[in-house]
């Protein structure tokens, strides 16, 4: 829009920018990823992007003026969702929503945002996104079979490798006695690299302990300070630390080892990216966002995710090309690494019942994870 005949300045803009018109908007609603549904105060779909059609497989002149209910399974989630929006008057965003949808393969999860239409009474907003990369870990962890879980390979290790290594080990030592300098040379590399194969299948081991969590009250915010005290000390003395928490925070519920466990790795891991450069920033961040919920695979009830802890940093950024595997184990970009730290943080966030996304850019990557509030 202008006033008085002059056009709209952006402060950062070189040249006037003009105002959008409706037809603008819908061709940027177009070309968005996202299914995007208005829904009318009856019920029925007044308007849907290009992302909506490709979802239900059908045209925008079949589902317009169509039920939405009779598109979804009966009882679905997200029919009650709409019912939330009207009632409450507030957006609503919840995680892993079973929809179902046309066609053979017609289960689906999805991440659904609603919100009121404004200037249009009854009006809801929808916007259904793909799972992201916290589901797919989800699904590798706990729903694989054994034999191709990491649960599965962590049992495998542990007794088909971890034991006679001890008994390899114990050969070297008796041998070491009775040799020269040169070969005690020999048996030492062998019971170095033993301890390091060992080592590793300790480190493997974690991921099929499949113990009930203990959980206590946490104040996350003693958690991240203790985390940025150890980096400080160690990894990341060169980097500036900044801190953005939210004072009011509730207390989360989750076991403070293996919180601490997950911001440190994470928290190595944004050093590491950074690497020497002069203007290394590392951000700690903690924000309360109400209306969030996670829907557990199996479950009824949404349970609420309000809690939001953000680890970013000004490095490089993930390469394209293992960006969609991230959390999956034995993918690293390091020569040295073993591509299991992130593993073990999302199956760490996974069992305190939260979810995990990284968000990356150059010189912006952020992780952030959602975790419900102590009750």
């Amino acid at each position: 829009m202008t006033e008085h005949g002059r056009a709209k300045f952006h402060p950062r803009a070189k040249t006037p920018l003009p105002a959008l018109g409706d037809e603008s908007r819908s061709s940027i609603l177009e070309t968005l990823p996202q299914a995007i549904l208005a829904i009318d105060r009856e019920g029925a779909i007044a308007d849907a992007n290009a992302a909506a059609e490709a979802f239900f497989e059908s045209g925008k002149s079949l589902l317009v003026g169509q039920k939405l209910e009779r598109l979804l399974p009966f009882g679905s989630a997200l029919i009650s969702l709409i019912d939330q929006v009207r009632e409450r008057g507030s957006a609503i965003n919840e995680y892993k929503v079973d929809l179902g949808r046309p066609g053979p393969n017609g289960d689906r999860r999805m991440d659904v945002h609603c919100a009121r239409l404004p200037h249009v009474d009854g009006g809801v907003l929808i916007v259904l996104q793909e799972r992201t990369i916290a589901d797919k870990i989800d699904r590798q962890l706990t729903h694989r079979g054994a034999a191709r879980s990491v649960s599965g390979l962590a049992s495998m290790l542990a007794h088909e490798i971890k034991n006679p290594l001890s008994g390899i080990r114990g050969a070297a030592q008796l041998l070491e006695a009775g040799l020269g300098d040169e070969d005690r040379a020999l048996t030492r590399l062998i019971c170095e690299e033993t301890d390091r194969i060992v080592r590793l299948v300790d480190r493997m081991e974690v991921f099929s302990d499949q113990r009930p969590l203990k959980r206590e009250k946490v104040n996350i915010h003693t958690v991240l300070d203790h985390v940025k005290q150890v980096a400080r000390s160690g990894f990341a003395r060169h980097i500036r630390f900044v801190e953005n928490y939210d004072p009011s925070l509730p207390a989360v519920a989750g076991n403070r080892d293996q919180l601490i466990q997950v911001f440190l790795n994470l928290v190595k891991n944004a050093a590491e990216a950074i690497g020497d450069a002069v203007d290394g920033e590392i951000e700690l961040s903690t924000a309360f966002r109400p209306g969030v919920s996670l829907r557990s695979h199996g479950s009824g009830r949404p349970i609420g995710v309000p809690l939001e802890f953000c680890v970013r940093d000004n490095g490089p950024g993930v390469p394209d090309d293992i960006a969609g595997h991230l959390f999956e184990p034995f993918v690293t970009t390091k020569s040295s690494g073993t591509g299991l730290g992130l593993a073990l943080v999302a199956k760490i966030v996974n069992d305190h019942g939260g979810v995990i996304e990284c968000e990356s850019h150059p010189r912006r990557t952020a992780f952030r994870i959602l975790m419900p509030t102590y009750r």
